[in-house]
């Protein structure tokens, strides 16, 4: 039996992120340049994007590149700059086919001119589809997200914008990158580790986390259903307990 038959399609996460993590590792493990680890990643970038796409989730969100990111090596830096921009000229089509709206966070202002003017493009040709929302995270780490959030509503309440005593929930999900995106109902980290490494910390409060040990080029699409099908089998409570759920 596929394993998409075992998935009920009534109780898929709504949102879905992941840490597509191991692309180093995994060409280290061949003898080739982390560059083409890296190359080599984008293929279960589109795999996923179109199976999440096909079981009909609404929102997912790819961590791409993090603040520290830019802390790794020069070259390193340039090349995953370098496939950023001609993956985004190569899958436009893809996601137009798919009815796919693109969607970025982040500090993009960060980003290469020519990826900001790339990524923006593309956005707009996106901007009108329906089917599923796709989220890079790019040059984003969610304590300089939560810290920006604070200076914010601290800006605007200096200046009776609002009041202090409103600040609540709704109010910080304003002021993220993510503010008009669902809580996440799912979080996948490929390659073995097992932590959430500054990703969307306020936003995956109630996530059910999944890790794997399968390096993220080699994440396909029926590990991802191996990762929904995990999920289906929890019990999500928030805080309340199994006899007030049923």
């Amino acid at each position: 039996m596929n394993l998409k038959d075992k998935i009920d399609p009534t109780n898929l996460p709504k949102h879905l992120a992941i840490i597509m993590d191991g692309n180093g590792r995994w060409a280290k493990q061949k003898g080739l340049l982390r560059a083409l680890g890296h190359e080599s990643g984008t293929k279960s970038v589109k795999e996923n994007i179109e199976s999440c796409a096909k079981l009909g989730i609404e929102f997912l969100t790819l961590y791409a590149f993090s603040t520290e990111n830019w802390n790794r090596p020069k070259l390193e830096v340039e090349a995953l700059m370098k496939i950023l921009i001609r993956s985004l000229k190569k899958e436009l089509k893809t996601l137009i086919n798919n009815n796919i709206k693109l969607n970025a966070i982040g500090n993009l202002e960060k980003l290469p001119k020519s990826a900001q003017r790339e990524l923006l493009d593309v956005i707009d040709k996106t901007k009108d589809n329906t089917r599923m929302t796709l989220t890079l995270a790019l040059s984003y780490g969610s304590r300089e997200e939560i810290v920006n959030a604070v200076k914010n509503i601290s800006d605007k309440v200096k200046n009776n914008i609002i009041s202090i005593d409103t600040i609540d929930d709704s109010i910080i999900n304003e002021h993220l990158y993510t503010q008009n995106l669902p809580e996440v109902d799912l979080l996948i980290r490929t390659s073995g580790e097992h932590r959430i490494s500054n990703f969307l910390l306020w936003q995956i409060a109630y996530a059910e986390l999944y890790f794997t040990n399968i390096l993220w080029p080699d994440f396909k699409e029926q590990d991802l259903y191996e990762a929904i099908i995990s999920y289906q089998k929890r019990e999500r409570r928030f805080g309340k307990t199994s006899e007030q759920i049923k």
